[in-house]
């Protein structure tokens, strides 16, 4: 057993239901046939029912739903703004993410550490300044921003879902900031 399995999802004492709705287990089985395993942000949020369905629903419409960007640009965004924020659970379970569906791992290091130096094309870069400024400095963020956007591609519903991921991650890396919340050891050795 290594150290990342011995220490608990959180900081906080929080007790999910016991045993689980048959829902809450039938999703939780569904994770381990489809990635391994269940990841610890949804055991962090399974003490609440209600917010682990709000959680997992708002998730999944976001990173998994039909949208104009691909499910790699939704986790590079994942990533970078996690990058900025400095959180560990998230760079390192859409880190792996990054290395699985670009089957690249050294751009998913890349994108992690310096995104800048992972020699992306300029539609991609246009993207990733947008979301870098709506993540430093959301205040900042005018029409000439959006204009941008629209002129390396992108159309105003793909705009919309580039914020809407940005920000869900903003929030996301707080609060597995202000709980400790710790990543599945199984991520680190993913698409290696």
């Amino acid at each position: 057993m290594d150290h990342q399995e011995k220490r608990p999802v959180t900081a906080l004492d929080l007790v999910p239901q016991s045993p689980p709705s048959e829902r809450t287990a039938a999703y939780f089985a569904k994770c381990v046939e489809k990635l391994g395993l269940v990841p610890n942000v949804l055991r962090a949020y399974a003490f609440d029912e209600a917010k682990l369905e709000a959680f997992s629903t708002f998730y999944n419409e976001l990173m998994l739903a039909p949208s104009e960007l691909s499910k790699l640009d939704r986790e590079i965004i994942a990533v970078v703004v996690s990058a900025i924020n400095h959180c560990h659970y998230c760079l390192t379970a859409h880190g792996a993410a990054v290395r699985q569906l670009s089957g690249d791992p050294g751009f998913g290091e890349e994108i992690a550490q310096n995104w800048r130096a992972a020699g992306l094309d300029a539609q991609r870069t246009a993207m990733l300044d947008f979301v870098v400024k709506l993540t430093e400095r959301p205040d900042t963020i005018v029409e000439a921003d959006r204009q941008k956007l629209r002129d390396a591609g992108y159309s105003d519903r793909a705009i919309f879902d580039i914020a809407s991921v940005a920000a869900f991650f903003a929030m996301s890396n707080r609060v597995a900031a202000a709980t400790d919340m710790r990543p599945n050891g199984e991520y680190h050795s993913m698409a290696r």
